[in-house]
């Protein structure tokens, strides 16, 4: 066990590292941030930020030496980064587990060898020309870069097959996957923590409805069959005991509408989607991340109210001025959290509020009547910069 005291180090130093941090040093830790931007939001909380690249190996020596644990806050950190920092600590998740999760090839490989439904897909190389062998029903489909997309980006949409040559084209011929898009009602995710000793707790599963490819609004509890839950649970933890996963893991779902759930995504790491658990369950996913880094038991990740998280993206920002946030703090069981970022540009993340109440119903009506009073607003004010 790495008892409160301690040197934890993160790899990453966006929003997600920014609440790791705040987590672990409310329960009695120190951090040190790697990241190469000057600037990160966790690094200007964190007690030390190491800014370097992420195979810096005199910077990797100096976290891994320092530090009685590491984690991570994005997939992208290379997996060699996480093989040559665990000669020094334990780290979470592992190298092997995060190769798989940070390549689409790999994941869809994974998931199809032991059995998991996914959306029909085919895999491209990028290089070779195309054959008119190619499945016809995989159209209207997705075409993804393997590599190194998120939030909608590395994204194409191919209309029919013979749209697919130039859509290679768009994405450099780099390899890519081909995703059927399915008609769907609705997208969850099931965000769960498995420690060192295997025990798994799922967080409250949460509905997900996106915007331009980006987390708009995240809804909990999903409005979705107990049975249905159950499954999703069910399915989430077997991949990660497949993946002999230790760490924090997200699994995105497309339902569909004969009740089957298709595996969208895996994300090793806290989840967009789980923010509301900040406000509304006994440990939050950024609290669970650091009791699996230290080997403390799980913490209870009940949801104490029926809650909706809301995305506040850099769109809001007019003329380099904040919108006015007394449209959130006028009410009581709205909360506001801001991710300490310097510049607003379309599409960003800059931060999120979540509201709470007796039933969903009640939630998703305020946040949405929020969100709306905060797109429509004329008149902005300057905000002072978080430091």
């Amino acid at each position: 066990m790495i008892k409160p005291g301690a040197t934890l180090g993160i790899l990453g130093g966006g929003q997600l590292g920014r609440m790791f941090v705040m987590a672990a040093q409310s329960m009695g830790y120190a951090v040190t941030v790697l990241d190469p931007a000057p600037d990160s939001p966790a690094g200007r909380v964190a007690e030390r930020h190491l800014c370097a690249d992420y195979l810096d190996f005199m910077a990797l020596d100096e976290l891994g030496s320092t530090c009685a644990g590491v984690t991570t806050e994005f997939e992208n950190v290379p997996a060699d980064t996480l093989r040559y920092l665990s000669k020094f600590c334990p780290v979470s998740p592992d190298a092997d587990s995060v190769a798989i999760a940070q390549d689409r090839i790999q994941e869809k490989q994974f998931l199809t060898h032991n059995g998991f439904a996914l959306a029909p897909y085919l895999i491209l190389d990028g290089q070779h020309p195309l054959t008119p062998a190619i499945d016809p029903t995989l159209f209207p489909g997705i075409l993804k870069n393997s590599r190194f997309g998120y939030d909608g980006k590395g994204q194409v949409f191919v209309e029919s097959a013979d749209k697919l040559h130039d859509a290679l084209i768009s994405m450099n011929n780099r390899c890519c996957v081909l995703e059927k898009k399915v008609s769907l009602v609705r997208e969850i995710s099931v965000i769960l923590a498995r420690g060192r000793d295997q025990q798994i707790v799922c967080f409250p599963i949460a509905e997900n409805r996106h915007t331009n490819g980006i987390l708009d609004v995240s809804i909990v509890p999903a409005g979705i069959e107990e049975a249905i839950a159950v499954q999703a649970r069910e399915i989430a933890r077997q991949i990660a005991i497949r993946l002999d996963y230790v760490g924090i893991l997200c699994i995105e779902f497309f339902l569909l509408e004969n009740a089957q759930l298709l595996i969208n995504e895996i994300a090793p790491r806290p989840h967009n989607s789980g923010h509301f658990s900040l406000d509304t369950c006994i440990t939050s996913q950024f609290e669970q991340q650091v009791r699996v880094l230290c080997g403390l038991p799980l913490g209870n990740a009940s949801l104490m109210r029926p809650a909706v998280m809301v995305n506040l993206l850099g769109d809001l920002w007019r003329e380099n001025c904040a919108p006015d946030w007394r449209l959130i703090f006028n009410h009581p069981v709205a909360k506001l959290h801001l991710y300490g970022k310097q510049e607003a540009r379309p599409g960003r993340k800059m931060g999120h509020f979540t509201v709470l109440a007796d039933t969903v119903n009640e939630a998703l009506v305020l946040a949405l009547s929020i969100k709306q009073a905060l797109t429509a607003e004329e008149q902005s004010f300057s905000f002072p910069t978080l430091e």
